[in-house]
């Protein structure tokens, strides 16, 4: 599915769980949805599973933002204590669109003490109080940490319990009560390698063959490639590796100390998930990374660069960074947003020292290089994370790496394809709806969420992002068929059939996908589905 289509969808006020491989847009297609909401007048809460994930998108974390904290449980008396609180209930009432990014490492308790919270404030007895429901993230990503909830005493009446093999926000009973439509991005943006690519869509499938583990072994290297970043499991090996490496170089250091301004609470929250330190020291030469996507698009979160120089009016660092690009980093505010300002803020340089990184803060960035070492690797999906950073296969340093790193959890893989058929039925009913019944359906979302006139006019007088010019697509397929003939058309039994047969020859995806007129990530998806593995 393309963003538009998942945009266009998002439109019409469904519940979605937004998904795709990492480098997909997920934020992007987000933003863009938000952005739709605010030029109408929506109330749209941005909220994100963790710290991190939330000074990303300038949101609360949901557990504070409905007022359930480090809650695991809650009884009867303590949710009417959250209620009770003003300012919780009075931004949770407000809302009419709640979003959730990175969603994987919500845990299935976590996600229904929010959902309880949701309808106790808002007195609506419907999943989250009524709310349309986006949630964001890929379940291959970082799992949910999984704190144990107390034993019941007897005394009080816990609201919500989860079955003890509820893990992911997915075992929820919430979860299939909100009946989310399920849109999962096929286009990449970080990954440009398709040799690359085949082996990221084997992992996430389960289909490692010898050929993948020639490429990888190919990137076996002890030492650290020159300006390379290391990643690592344990902060304690991050801080050692940059503190070392700081230390060697014999030049001034240049300190900068964080700002903040608001509620102490947020203020603190914000400074826990910015991954700029409080205190940022640099020398000239050290090694470095930006921590904020660019609006001016000079630089993403995990662009990397050397500090070259200090300005000499405001003291500031010069980054030049790994293409050669010269850039004066000032700096930037991380902010919690209300919707129509920032309630709370800090204002950071947007570097840190890059020498290392831990794999945990490397989730949503694209690295242009990376050395680990995946030998050591003990749990299921951590080699595919850190692997998924990473924009090229000549981009990867490895030290080593173990079977346990090839492998991701068999449930996610099995419930990834679940997810991916969910999608296409989403995909092809969205083909079916006309131009202008797409658009009434969007206009009577607005109304509905009580969107300003001058919005349900502007919804109203709007086309979609949809190029219904191609006679051969119908439906908002137009852009895509007129490169792509085939493109989310149901599979025949022939064209299986020759699938496999080009596949054992050896073609490439994307000289299939050109001799099938399917979309490369279509080829891939297909493969994945008839159990094939991936060349």
């Amino acid at each position: 599915m393309t963003q538009d289509e998942a945009l266009a969808i998002m439109k019409t006020g469904v519940n979605i769980f937004l998904t795709g491989e990492p480098g997909s847009g997920k934020t992007h297609t987000v933003n863009r949805f938000v952005a739709w909401l605010r030029a109408r007048g929506i109330e749209v809460a941005v909220t994100a599973s963790t710290g991190i994930a939330a000074t990303h998108i300038n949101g609360f974390t949901i557990h504070s933002w409905c007022g359930i904290g480090i809650y695991q449980m809650l009884t009867k008396q303590e949710l009417k204590h959250i209620a009770a609180n003003k300012r919780i209930a009075n931004r949770v009432r407000k809302a009419r669109v709640l979003i959730i990014d990175e969603i994987s490492m919500l845990s299935a308790q976590t996600f229904a003490l929010a959902d309880q919270a949701c309808r106790v404030i808002r007195d609506n007895m419907l999943p989250f109080g009524g709310l349309q429901v986006i949630v964001v993230g890929d379940f291959f990503q970082l799992p949910p940490v999984i704190v144990k909830p107390p034993e019941e005493t007897g005394e009080q009446e816990l609201i919500v319990r989860q079955d003890d093999d509820a893990v992911f926000a997915y075992d929820s009973t919430v979860w299939y009560e909100l009946k989310f439509s399920v849109c999962y991005l096929s286009e990449q943006h970080r990954q440009e390698d398709a040799a690359y690519l085949d082996i990221l869509a084997a992992l996430r499938s389960g289909k490692v063959s010898t050929s993948h583990r020639t490429q990888l072994h190919a990137r076996r290297n002890a030492s650290v490639p020159s300006g390379t970043t290391q990643l690592f499991s344990h902060n304690a090996d991050v801080d050692r590796v940059n503190y070392v490496e700081l230390a060697k170089l014999d030049s001034e250091e240049h300190a900068f100390a964080m700002e903040g301004s608001g509620p102490k609470d947020l203020v603190a929250t914000i400074k826990r998930g910015c991954l700029s330190p409080e205190t940022l020291v640099l020398k000239l030469g050290a090694r470095v990374m930006f921590t904020k996507n660019d609006p001016e698009r000079r630089f993403v979160n995990g662009t990397l660069g050397v500090v070259s120089g200090f300005t000499e009016e405001s003291g500031y660092p010069i980054v030049t960074t790994a293409g050669g690009a010269t850039i004066f980093a000032k700096p930037e505010e991380w902010s919690i947003d209300d919707g129509t300002r920032a309630i709370a803020k800090v204002t950071q340089i947007p570097l840190r020292l890059a020498w290392a990184i831990t794999v945990h803060k490397s989730q949503g960035m694209s690295l242009d290089a990376a050395h680990m070492d995946l030998s050591r690797a003990f749990e299921h999906g951590q080699g595919y994370v850190a692997l998924s950073r990473v924009r090229t296969l000549a981009g990867l340093s490895l030290v080593g790496f173990n079977e346990c790193a090839l492998e991701v959890h068999p449930e996610i893989a099995a419930k990834d394809v679940e997810f991916r058929e969910q999608s296409l039925a989403q995909s092809d009913a969205l083909a079916k709806i006309s131009e202008s019944k797409l658009n009434e359906l969007h206009v009577a979302f607005v109304r509905k969420c009580g969107g300003s006139e001058a919005g349900i006019a502007n919804t109203a007088s709007s086309k979609t992002t949809f190029d219904v010019t191609a006679p051969v697509s119908g439906g908002p397929y137009g852009a895509i068929r007129q490169k792509y003939p085939k493109a989310y058309t149901a599979w025949s039994k022939d064209e299986d059939a020759d699938l496999a047969r080009r596949h054992e020859a050896g073609e490439n995806t994307k000289a299939i996908a050109q001799a099938l007129e399917r979309k490369p990530s279509a080829i891939r998806s297909r493969l994945m589905k008839l159990g094939l593995v991936l060349n």
